[in-house]
């Protein structure tokens, strides 16, 4: 398939993508049952996103108009896909990267997230003859010419050992962060809500780290974020806010609670699931600075400041937002 036959399949392929359809409800249900953090709510966000946002016509063109894609034609390598699975269909992007690239892609899904992805190319299937040609889901890696692999910090040298001779890409832990001023209205700090709580806050896109300025109201900052109190009801995230709230008192860890989330001085980036870390600068020119000392560390970052991203926006992700600013095309045309 030239370009123009591979990004009218993705269009049929969205088209496909129902998940009002009873089968797929049913997948639905299955993908809960096995991980209970892929609620509905969470799984039809990450199907929608898909759908609208990676596999739209409009949106593929634009995206891709600024490459000079090569003739796709002749491409006979494969790329082995390590996803991982801390929220629904997470690593699809790059599957459609190196779809779009002309490449096989070799895919080792998490054993967190294989029910949604082996119906959704269950899907495929039915207008794509041959599907493991150009989707093909596997136990082992073996046989590739490149390698994007995604994992924690602990998992990246164990890719590192043994990818670290193909052409690859590693992404290891990061987070994101939120720059706040005192002056956000209401509506900003309900949007900065969806940073945080968006699947639980367990994307590396959700904000786990604040910083504010001396002196910051946190008890207002609580109060708005009520609006999100309902994440508790979920079992496993109130296990998780008791267990972490109780070692703040007693550790006697100075706070700032509700009942569902905690605020954490601390210069970490990275918080526990329920919990934020914070930080206080006098100055703009001190969370700058600590942005850049730890831009590795880094995956979004919003704030009223023109140079960041809006309040709401961490989890909503097109096709040219790049994960830890690594531009996968360039990197899939050149292998």
């Amino acid at each position: 398939m030239n370009l123009e036959e591979r990004i009218n399949f993705l269009q049929k392929w969205s088209n496909m993508l129902d998940p009002t359809n009873e089968d797929f409800k049913v997948i639905i249900q299955q993908a809960k049952h096995k991980n209970q953090w892929f609620t509905e709510e969470n799984q039809l966000k990450a199907i929608n996103a898909i759908k609208f946002n990676f596999l739209h016509k409009d949106k593929l063109n634009q995206w891709l108009s600024k490459y000079q894609m090569k003739d796709l034609s002749n491409f006979d390598k494969s790329v082995g896909l390590v996803l991982a699975g801390n929220i629904p269909l997470v690593g699809f992007h790059d599957v459609l990267a190196t779809f779009i690239c002309g490449h096989q892609s070799k895919i080792k899904l998490s054993s967190k997230d294989e029910t949604l992805y082996k119906y959704i190319f269950k899907v495929a299937e039915q207008i794509l003859p041959n599907i493991d040609k150009y989707f093909n889901v596997i136990d082992r890696l073996q046989d590739f010419d490149a390698v994007i692999a995604t994992g924690s910090n602990n998992s990246s040298r164990y890719f590192e050992y043994y990818f670290g001779k193909y052409p690859n890409i590693i992404r290891r832990n990061r987070s994101s962060v939120a720059i706040l001023d005192g002056t956000e209205t209401s509506e900003e700090i309900i949007a900065l809500g969806k940073d945080i709580f968006d699947y639980f806050g367990l994307g590396c896109r959700n904000v786990s780290k604040l910083f504010v300025p001396e002196n910051y109201d946190f008890p207002a900052l609580l109060t708005e974020l009520e609006a999100y109190r309902n994440v508790v009801n979920h079992h496993k995230y109130k296990n998780n806010f008791d267990y972490q709230l109780s070692l703040l008192l007693l550790n006697k860890t100075p706070h700032y609670a509700s009942d569902f989330l905690s605020l954490v001085p601390n210069k970490n980036f990275s918080s526990a699931l329920s919990t934020l870390n914070y930080e206080t600068y006098k100055a703009t020119e001190d969370w700058q600075n600590a942005l850049i000392d730890n831009a590795k560390q880094i995956q979004c970052v919003v704030g009223k400041d023109e140079s960041l991203m809006d309040f709401g926006t961490t989890q909503e992700p097109q096709l040219w937002d790049y994960a830890d600013n690594i531009d996968t095309i360039n990197f899939l045309n050149n292998i």
